[in-house]
């Protein structure tokens, strides 16, 4: 299977072949950074620790699942960066990568003697990504976490009730800030093309919570409002909301138009509803919301909640059940259109992932490569600095770099 896809490859390269990648990443933003350009073909060396390798390997609770998600299709370079010969051993690979990504904190790769300024004097054609909690300015100092900029940004607020903000249920900011990071990094390796020189690209937390809030700042400015938590939202439209079934399930069902209306009345045989000039309307429908929203939740109450979503697709209005992320593996359209990757964790369990959503010519992004063991596939990187088999040996024997052969798929 290995071999079939190796060749199909060699006839059909991804976007990204030929692009080489350092990722000096932790936790998720630089991991989701590098995995995007993975995905995509470029050849992504995971840069860390010999010995137990990054910190995601062995987290627990929330994060026991960083590094299996966010490392797929990426090989891995374990190299002591605070020795002397680990430093010198990274900057001569830095002469033979085309893009280097971190998400250190601040400062720390310029005390480690690899920041910017040296890894592009080494390498001027580098493209070289610094992600970080803050753009440069008051708060560049700071560490961040996604839950601090969710909150110093506004998306808690918006996400909560008053009184109570909540974090996204996912890591939003920081995936959003390695999608960044990525647009950036294509965005300098294009214009690399016309210049010959590489740049830094800079992306961050914060900056990105309030991208995300501009819909939000920009509402206020024409509605002259401060907008409300989302939960606590003005209604729009008459129908948009969660409806509790016979089973004790629960659907939400958006009714965006007056033509949802008219096929949902059809189709669920609401035909008294239907003839009532009183609910013609989106409008009227909002100012008799006071009888008629208790009534629908009765009447839809009656059914199922299979039988509810059949109706629905049927009547063709928007719907969804209240799935749990688990739901996925099981999720036939996630299935059926191949938008599952198998992917191994570091247990050796396997476990079916989202592929990035995303198709060019239809086609979609497929795992090659499992997330690594530490220092799998090293040795192909290695080689590019002139390194012999025994020299390699030689310095994995003294804890300055780990290696070992990559599996197969």
């Amino acid at each position: 299977m290995a071999d079939e896809q190796s060749e199909h490859l060699a006839h059909n390269p991804l976007p990204l072949a030929g692009i080489r990648v350092l990722e000096l990443g932790h936790n998720i933003m630089g991991p989701a950074c590098g995995l995007i350009l993975a995905d995509l073909g470029a050849e992504v060396y995971k840069v860390e620790r010999p010995g137990k390798g990054d910190d995601t390997r062995w987290l627990q609770g929330f994060g026991a699942g960083f590094f299996t998600c966010f490392n797929r299709n990426k090989k891995s370079l374990a190299i002591n960066l605070k020795r002397d010969q680990g430093r010198e051993l990274f900057l001569k690979l830095v002469e033979n990568v085309d893009v280097l990504v971190e998400n250190f904190g601040p400062g720390t790769v310029d005390r480690l003697g690899i920041g910017a300024a040296i890894c592009r004097e080494r390498n001027p054609r580098l493209i070289f990504c610094s992600l970080k909690g803050f753009m440069p300015g008051p708060y560049a100092h700071r560490p961040a976490l996604d839950e601090v900029v969710q909150m110093m940004g506004g998306l808690a607020y918006m996400t909560g009730t008053s009184g109570k903000p909540m974090r996204a249920g996912a890591s939003v900011t920081d995936i959003l800030s390695g999608g960044f990071g990525v647009i950036g990094i294509l965005a300098a390796l294009l214009q690399r093309q016309q210049t010959g020189q590489g740049q830094v690209v800079q992306a961050s937390l914060f900056e990105s919570v309030a991208f995300l809030m501009g819909q939000h700042m920009a509402g206020a400015a024409v509605s002259g409002q401060v907008p409300p938590p989302m939960p606590e939202r003005g209604r729009t439209w008459s129908v948009y909301e969660l409806f509790a079934t016979k089973d004790g399930q629960q659907v939400f069902i958006g009714i965006t138009s007056d033509r949802h209306w008219r096929r949902l009345c059809a189709t669920f045989g609401f035909t008294d509803w239907a003839d009532d000039p009183k609910l013609a309307t989106n409008q009227g429908r909002l100012e008799a919301r006071s009888w008629f929203s208790p009534e629908l939740q009765h009447r839809l109450q009656k059914l199922s909640k299979s039988e509810l979503m059949a109706l629905a697709e049927k009547a063709g209005v928007p719907f969804a059940p209240v799935n749990q992320p688990v739901d996925l593996w099981d999720d036939p359209h996630m299935n059926e259109s191949g938008g599952l990757a198998e992917t191994e964790t570091p247990s050796g369990k396997r476990v079916k992932l989202p592929k990035l959503p995303l198709r060019l010519d239809g086609r979609t992004f497929d795992l090659r490569l499992q997330p690594p063991m530490v220092g799998e596939g090293a040795a192909d990187i290695l080689q590019l600095t002139g390194l012999s088999e025994a020299e390699i040996a030689a310095l994995a024997a003294t804890g300055a770099i780990a290696v070992q052969p990559c599996r197969k798929p």
